[in-house]
Formats: structure tokens, sequence, C-alpha cells
């Protein structure tokens, strides 16, 4: 009797600030996923498995996470940016998109401007995740940043957005271990500045959120049709900040989906097919 040699499984691929749960040779696109204030790549652990064979989906973690737990967080946004220009370069040689989530959005955001502005190749896609569009104009003076509430309060603060575990929370050990993660990231978010005027990116945007979200609702949302010569519209779930979770294959659909119809109006359809009929309400 003959037995056919089965191919091993590949093999996660890391490097620097990239987690590659499934490599693609040839991939026809790359998927750049950026995590929430004091998260990791293990918010999309898993999430390789719902996308397209084709597409190679890469986690990252910005400093003081996941590979990277032995290096000092940073605090700043265009310090962080800079940081996921260098970290990206060699992996932008062909056809990418972001999606981020909260934080993670602000990050792909600024990162996308960066990469305009040093004419380097741009994300063909932007997904906006439980972020609302940049406010210049907003005034932040009355309000008291998150990484300078004490530590009941802040621990309160993520009670009531949920996507936090009550054990991390109600656990002093844990938290002193993740609450420095919290307060600094946001010190990033509640310190960055945009840009008072800026031409709108010619990268298509989507954005996503939760119907019952406490921090971002859907008229910020909706405001990311501003930043962009092409905004695809707007997704929302049942759910709050963390609507994700628990639903990734729709989310994954959304995305691809997305991904999909800028791939077509940038004239770039590629091999991966539009799953457009396939979507349904979620």
């Amino acid at each position: 009797m003959t037995h056919l040699a089965t191919r091993p499984p590949r093999r996660p691929l890391t490097h620097g600030a990239v987690t590659c749960p499934r490599p693609v040779p040839g991939a026809a696109l790359r998927l750049f996923l950026f995590h929430h204030a004091g998260g990791s790549h293990l918010l999309y652990q898993g999430w390789e498995r719902e996308f397209p064979a084709d597409w190679e989906v890469c986690l990252l973690d910005a400093p003081g996470r996941g590979r990277l737990a032995d290096t000092p967080f940073i605090d700043d946004c265009d310090e962080l940016v800079a940081f996921f220009a260098t970290e990206l370069r060699p992996w932008t040689d062909r056809p990418f998109a972001f999606f981020g989530h909260s934080m993670g959005s602000l990050v792909a955001y600024e990162l996308t401007r960066r990469l305009e502005a040093e004419e380097r190749p741009l994300p063909l896609w932007l997904g906006m995740s439980s972020c609302g569009a940049p406010q210049p104009d907003r005034d932040r003076g009355t309000q008291k940043g998150r990484h300078l509430f004490t530590d009941d309060e802040l621990r309160d603060w993520l009670r009531s957005v949920g996507g936090t575990p009550d054990a991390l929370l109600d656990d002093e050990a844990a938290w002193s271990l993740f609450g420095p993660r919290f307060r600094n990231d946001f010190a990033l978010v509640d310190t960055w500045r945009p840009a008072a005027r800026t031409e709108p990116l010619p990268t298509p945007v989507s954005a996503f959120g939760g119907d019952d979200d406490p921090v971002v609702g859907r008229e910020r949302l909706a405001a990311w049709a501003g930043r962009t010569e092409h905004f695809l519209g707007l997704n929302m779930f049942d759910g709050g900040h963390f609507y994700l979770a628990g639903r990734r294959r729709a989310v994954a659909r959304r995305i691809t989906a997305a991904v999909a119809a800028a791939r077509r109006a940038s004239g770039h359809a590629g091999t991966t097919p539009d799953p457009c009929a396939m979507l349904g309400t979620s």
C-alpha cells in the first residue's frame, strides 16, 4: 500500500514587531493588524484562518508586548509610528492593507500619512475600528486624560468599556504587570494631536464599530468619510467597544469584501475572489 507524504504545517514566521502565523509564499496581499491600547497581537489570534488562502496576515506588537515584551514602551504617537514605519519596510514589497482596532486605528492612520509624506508605497485599504476620525479643533483641555486616572479610576473605566477580564483588573499582581501598559497607551492616545489641516488620503477607508460603544459613536466613525478620497462605508455590529469579540468571521468577511472593493477601485483586482455576494447581516 502506498502512503502519500503529507506536507508538514508551515511554522509561524516572527521578525521584530511582526508575527505571521501563516506564511504564504508569493502572497497576493499582506494584511497588517494593529492592536488596541493595552493589547498585543493576541487580539487577532486565529484570524488568519478567516481570510483568503493567498493572503498573508501579519499581527503587530507595539514595544513592550508579545515578542517585544523586554523592550521599553513608547508613549508618543509619532515615535510609535516611526517604529512601525521602520519595522514594516521589508514587508511592503507587495500589495498590503491595514486594519486597526481603537488605538491601532490611530496608529494605522498616522502610519499611512507618514508613508505618503515619505513617498513610500501606501496600503491599498485602511480599516478603522472603534476609533473616531481625528478632530483637530476638539477641546481636550477640560477632559482628564485616562493616563492620569488613579488605579481605581482606570480599572473602573476599563470595566465600563469591556474587553478586559475582571481577573486581570481584580488581581493586584496581574494589574502591576498590565496597568503600566494601559497607562502608557492611554498617554499616547490622550496626548496625540492631529494635524490641523491635511488633504484626504488617496487610500480607501472603511469604518467599523459597535452599536452600543460608549467610547466612539456612529457619528464619529462616519466622520472618516472626510479623511479619504474614497470612503467605502460604515460597518456596524451588535456590541460595544470590543464588538469584534466573538465576531471574528463576520468582521473578516467585511474586511475581505472592502479590500476587494478597494482593489477594483485601484485597478488591481488580483486573484482574490469577490466575497460581496456571500455577505449577510451581523
